[in-house]
């Protein structure tokens, strides 16, 4: 059974840090041992792919939501527990939070910073009440904190608004609070 499903965004690039797939792979490990679902966006590339093949190695369940135009881009990911293929991006990552329990975000792009910060800014709206979480590995997200914390001191936000995101250095980092979140 399970017990929470957890929406990870990630890079379908590895980046240049191999600091960055272990943090993935070990993510995808600690969830599936967990007994917590992954949701994601259905890649078999990058941080992306290196999360769910942890997972599916661990034994865990995976749910992945890809758009068909990345279907070869992405190299969509068909042997997961659940594979959806969608019209558009905006309906990939609809099916995607609707269907967690909480937020993670790994290094990644211009596409992962677009889903946290639609879910940062639902959250903010009051539109939900799901955790996110930052994976900070080895800083990579230091000068978007910093960013965020210009937003606020420059008057447009909120300082409610950095509460709502938990930034976490590694992997079991994560994992431990995503356990405290969900007591």
């Amino acid at each position: 059974m399970i017990k929470k499903s957890v929406c990870v965004y990630c890079g379908s690039r590895p980046g240049s840090d191999p600091a960055f797939t272990k943090d993935a792979e070990d993510l995808g490990t600690g969830l599936a041992q967990s007994g917590m679902r992954l949701v994601y966006g259905a890649g078999d590339v990058g941080l992306m792919g290196s999360v769910a093949r942890a997972a599916q190695a661990a034994g865990g369940e995976t749910f992945g939501v890809i758009p068909q135009h990345l279907v070869d881009w992405e190299v969509g990911k068909t042997d997961l527990t659940t594979y959806v293929v969608t019209e558009t991006m905006h309906e990939r990552k609809k099916v995607m939070f609707m269907n967690c329990d909480a937020v993670v975000v790994l290094p990644g792009g211009a596409g992962s910073l677009d889903e946290l910060f639609e879910a940062l800014t639902w959250r903010q709206l009051g539109l939900h009440e799901k955790p996110i979480f930052l994976v900070n590995t080895n800083g990579y997200w230091d000068i978007l904190i910093g960013l965020m914390d210009h937003v606020v001191a420059q008057g447009f936000a909120d300082a409610s608004l950095l509460d709502y995101i938990t930034t976490v250095p590694d992997a079991r980092a994560t994992l431990a609070a995503l356990d405290a979140s969900f007591s």
